[in-house]
């Protein structure tokens, strides 16, 4: 039987913050496009044939955009997969993903990207936009051929897991991205300042016997780029940022109207160093999880702007590799189907709205990696996320689409997940209970 050519998702409260939607509506869908919105109770005006899904107490938004994950393909497929990642992705309610490029070979090739980009198509359940790396096999040095790599579909440019260590390939690397219209995504890591250390310097690292890893190692880095946006003028943008000094110093860069963005992950607003201490190395990642301060800041620089997206930095990794000891087990955590719950939390929390959410999942993560994004409106794509606000649940990583299990969040009690996720107006994923 052949498919109906209309999909009409009945019944969602949409919050677009684009089109500056907050209304309960009717979603027609044609093709991989939104043919219309309607209100309630025009159901005579639906085209037809349709096939007609209720959303009633549902919440819609424009698709999430994940503008930092670690898909691990090619090389690493022990850990996840472009499939897995992706199925992963959807089903945490996410229709795109930014790839980063420390795969094995580093995506700072054309061949490379052209695989990841082939196998994203063919396997992908969402869409996939890849970053490729500023200098050649991570190595902050040499740089890539941005031209090339730009012209063959490189949405950004970042050596993330590694920072560009030389400050003049890094001058380089934002003139040659900027003159291209991509950013540079930036790792910030002083890896003298690091200096072997596995967690956060603080108490929670002397109590457990652990070299810590200071502030300054982030944060030196973060003021670097930001002195060489001021100097270039290229956009650059800040990763995974985790400390109060980082937001300080992003502050002083926003009000002087530098060209600077930065994004944070869900563990850096919700968890501290002292999660270390029960979940062992699944509470291990680089940046590390920081003091109660540092949370402090970060909840505040979400809810004045000065982080501009959550991204969820997902690191998969295998058992066996989590399960060696702290000091040898890699940093990284999975975040694809626990970001919306989380960051939902600021929004019960009154730390932001959910429009504000909406802007910092979807609207500016697009915007950063030159999406254009059009939200939910008559000839866009239907890239939609439906959330269940009110579902009530505890983390089971059993349960993930993932290939891996690496979270600290086991066991938490969350509520709101994603129930429906539609990517270019084929639903790729609908929650069965």
């Amino acid at each position: 039987m052949d498919a109906k050519p209309y999909l009409i998702f009945r019944g969602a409260h949409i919050v677009d913050p684009i089109n500056r939607i907050d209304a309960a509506m009717d979603v027609i869908v044609e093709g991989d496009c939104i043919h219309s919105l309607v209100y309630p109770g025009s159901e005579n005006t639906w085209p037809q044939p349709c096939e007609v899904i209720d959303c009633t107490g549902l919440t819609a938004v424009p698709g999430l955009v994940d503008m930092h994950v670690h898909l691990r393909e090619p090389g690493q497929e022990h850990k996840e997969t472009i499939e897995t990642g992706t199925l992963a992705a959807v089903s945490g309610g996410f229709t795109a993903v930014c790839c980063m490029p420390n795969t094995s070979p580093a995506n700072d090739s054309p061949e490379i990207l052209r695989q990841i980009l082939s196998t994203a198509k063919n396997q992908g359940r969402c869409k996939v936009y890849p970053a490729c790396a500023v200098t050649r096999g991570l190595s902050g040095q040499t740089l890539v051929d941005f031209e090339t790599l730009a012209q063959e579909g490189a949405v950004a440019f970042t050596d993330d897991g590694m920072p560009v260590k030389n400050p003049d390939a890094m001058r380089q690397a934002l003139k040659r991205a900027s003159a291209l219209g991509r950013p540079i995504l930036s790792h910030c890591e002083e890896m003298p300042l690091v200096g072997g250390g596995v967690m956060n310097l603080g108490p929670a690292a002397e109590k457990l016997g652990r070299k810590g890893i200071p502030n300054t190692a982030e944060s030196v880095m973060v003021e670097r780029d930001i002195e060489l946006c001021r100097e270039t003028g290229a956009a650059v943008h800040i990763c995974h940022v985790s400390t109060r000094e980082s937001v300080l110093a992003l502050e002083k860069a926003k009000d002087e109207g530098l060209p600077v963005t930065a994004e944070t992950a869900p563990h850096y607003f919700m968890l501290t160093d002292d999660a270390v201490a029960e979940k062992g190395a699944n509470a291990k990642m680089n940046p590390p999880l920081r003091s109660e301060n540092d949370r402090q800041a970060i909840r505040r620089a979400l809810a004045e702007g000065t982080i501009d997206a959550i991204a969820t930095d997902h690191a998969p990794h295998s058992a066996k590799e989590k399960s060696a000891p702290f000091e040898n087990a890699p940093n990284g955590i999975i975040g694809l189907e626990t970001a919306l719950p989380l960051s939902l939390s600021l929004v019960h929390d009154g730390v932001i709205s959910l429009a504000d959410m909406v802007m910092k999942m979807s609207v500016n993560p697009s915007r950063i990696l030159g999406l254009a994004p059009s939200g939910l409106c008559k000839g866009a794509t239907a890239d939609i996320t439906f959330i269940d606000l009110n579902k009530v649940y505890e983390v089971n990583p059993d349960r993930f689409a993932s290939k891996s299990r690496n979270t600290p969040f086991d066991g938490m009690k969350l509520t709101g997940a994603a129930a429906m996720t539609v990517v270019d107006g084929k639903i790729q994923y609908k929650c069965s209970a």
